[in-house]
């Protein structure tokens, strides 16, 4: 039997242009999809539904058939000259000679012409990796974040102006002020004053206030939700406060006090009412879900850059229920996913325990793969909520907040994995990661003694592990080696660089991303991106990686990099975006590298990443195709 005929492709069809609405701007974003099929036209949304195709046989060979140029990322992190695509899979690789006649005697093609028509070169100076993984992500809040951007506003007022400047320019927003406005990115750590539009309350902090929307006739009386670039904030305008006061009946703006909100802030002024800011868990009491329709466009964004980027799967640390609800409802359409999600089950403290009753699950033919909770154990450094041991060195009066306290984490996190869950914990304090240390070292005595079972097949994580001591750092890589595996992201490495000594001081901001240190121990690594609190690009993300330095090659400590004795090699970081992810979500028997047998999942980049002299040639590197199931759905191939 023709060995194809084991093949099925489930892949939406190639794809040439996506074209959606942003704000009513009409922004048309041309992405060239080269596949095997007929061209379609989709207008606005992306096709998740399946083709079958069992004769998609093609090869893709380094160019000329000179220096192998594919980083297959096995094993032995073996280059190839050519791979062989069959199906969705990868069936073969080799030199060209080899693959030809392989192919031949297994029965792909009749002939050496039949084949040699079916290979694909890539340009001089190009090379191919197994598509990128991001480890990481909030698909959702990334839609929303390119709608309304804020990333660039240094200064209160700042932010004002983009939020009318999008009001003004979307007719459609501007004649319905019931009509939501969110927006995503606003960084207190760029402003520099100390005005009348900051939080009259008794932090020493500096924090807008809702006063600034209702002084401006344009944003005056509309409900505005902007969420602070690490996500740990949400600053709204007095409607969405009032809204929720009638949704939870507080009468005359008797709200709940701080210290009734565990793990969460409301900044408040002088009357003790809330004034704009929700810190952590105080969000909650302000959410508003989104409409399936508003989701299903940010997903569209999401998916077209990810696609854009060389990305073809990603983990979802969900901020809210409703991220999984959203994909459970694609999947139930009989929709497939344009892109493979490895997402995460929501944790709610307040809610009964339920890993004893909710079933895990892996639609491969519908990309979504569900088998792991979040745990949000603490907030995050820039908006000081990051569970500290001693205060923050520029707010003594913090030392953050801890949003789940030691007592439910040693309670829920054993239950959890004996239930056969993978428990990934959110922890960016030193404080939160000595915490969750502490509760996965009982869980794994608990499992051993009373089930025999062993915690590294449960594969836990700890998400960020940001702020760490001396002692823990020694200690995740000896839990690292074993059962537990660490996820950074290597950009927030070169946005933080610049205020984490004011934030930390002099000797503990040395435990602030300490990569290498980590590895040295024994801690196995994941690279990601934390979209949209960094960029969506893998290659800025390696670049971090590698240099510890911006985009300019410059640092706190000068242009060999910030705490440059903490930078990872460029194997380290490919690795950390391919076959470490993949063994993350338990896939790397089918995904991260490119060996026969796996999927057919790969990029194609203009530049040799991992030889290149000069790490800005990094950034300067293009994805000239992306490749998910073995079809191109984003760029070329040229044959």
């Amino acid at each position: 039997m023709n060995c194809v005929a084991l093949y099925l492709i489930f892949c939406g069809p190639p794809i040439d242009t996506v074209l959606y609405n942003l704000c009513n701007l009409r922004n048309l974003f041309s992405l060239q999809f080269t596949g095997f099929t007929p061209h379609l036209q989709l207008q606005p949304n992306l096709d998740f539904n399946p083709i079958q195709d069992a004769s998609h046989v093609y090869a893709l060979c380094s160019h000329n058939n000179t220096q192998p140029k594919i980083y297959t990322v096995d094993t032995h992190n073996t280059v190839k000259e050519c791979i062989v695509v069959a199906g969705t899979s990868v069936v073969d690789s080799g030199s060209l000679i080899q693959v030809t006649g392989r192919a031949i005697s297994h029965g792909l093609v009749s002939s050496e012409e039949q084949f040699l028509d079916k290979v694909y070169h890539i340009p001089e100076d190009a090379i191919v990796v197994p598509s990128f993984t991001d480890s990481h992500v909030h698909s959702l809040e990334y839609g929303f974040h390119r709608l309304l951007p804020l990333d660039d506003a240094e200064s209160i007022p700042a932010v004002v102006s983009l939020v009318k400047s999008y009001i003004l320019s979307n007719p459609s927003v501007h004649a319905n002020k019931t009509k939501w406005i969110y927006g995503w990115g606003f960084d207190k750590t760029r402003w520099h004053e100390d005005s009348a539009n900051s939080s009259t309350s008794t932090d020493s902090e500096i924090w807008p206030t809702y006063h600034v929307f209702e002084s401006d006739p344009v944003t005056a009386g509309r409900p505005i939700w902007l969420t602070s670039k690490d996500g740990h904030a949400i600053w709204t305008s007095k409607t969405v406060i009032e809204l929720a006061e009638e949704r939870w009946g507080f009468e005359d703006g008797e709200w709940p006090g701080n210290e009734d909100l565990e793990g969460g802030r409301i900044m408040r002024g002088k009357d003790g009412r809330p004034d704009g800011i929700f810190l952590d868990n105080a969000q909650s009491l302000i959410h508003v879900p989104t409409p399936f329709e508003d989701n299903l466009m940010r997903f569209e964004i999401t998916v077209a850059d990810a696609l854009a980027n060389g990305i073809t799967a990603m983990h979802d640390a969900g901020f809210l229920p409703e991220t999984l609800e959203f994909y459970e409802r694609l999947v139930s359409e009989g929709r497939v996913l344009p892109i493979r999600m490895y997402a995460m089950h929501n944790f709610n403290a307040s809610a009964p325990y339920w890993g004893n009753t909710t079933e895990k699950y892996d639609h491969k033919v519908n990309r979504l793969k569900m088998s792991s909770v979040k745990l949000v154990c603490d907030g995050a450094m820039r908006s000081g909520g990051a569970y500290l041991y001693e205060p923050y060195t520029d707010d003594p009066s913090s030392s953050g907040l801890m949003r789940l306290p030691a007592s439910l984490l040693n309670d829920i996190i054993p239950k959890f994995l004996k239930d056969g869950w993978q428990v990934n914990a959110h922890a960016i304090g030193d404080r939160a990661n000595g915490l969750v240390l502490d509760a996965f070292e009982k869980a794994e005595r608990e499992l051993r003694e009373e089930q025999g079972i062993k915690l590294k097949e449960r594969r836990p994580r700890i998400e960020h592990a940001q702020i760490m001591t001396t002692g823990d750092l020694e200690r995740i890589g000896k839990l690292g080696g074993e059962y537990i595996l660490t996820f950074i992201q290597p950009t927030h490495v070169t946005d933080d660089m610049w205020y984490g000594e004011a934030r930390l001081g002099p000797e503990r901001v040395k435990g602030l991303y300490a990569f290498r240190s980590m590895m040295n121990s024994g801690a196995r690594i994941t690279l990601g991106s934390d979209i949209p609190v960094e960029g969506i690009s893998p290659l800025e993300g390696y670049y971090a990686a590698i240099t510890r330095t911006d985009k300019s090659g410059n640092s706190p400590h000068g242009s060999d990099g910030w705490f440059a004795e903490q930078k990872l090699t460029r194997l380290e970081a490919l690795r950390g975006m391919t076959i470490d992810p993949a063994y993350a979500s338990f896939s790397e028997s089918t995904l991260g590298s490119l060996e026969p047998g796996k999927k057919a999942d790969f990029v194609v980049l203009s530049k040799d990443i991992m030889s290149v002299e000069d790490p800005k040639e990094v950034l300067k590197t293009k994805v000239l195709a992306t490749a998910l199931d073995g079809k191109v759905v984003f760029g070329q191939l040229v044959n």
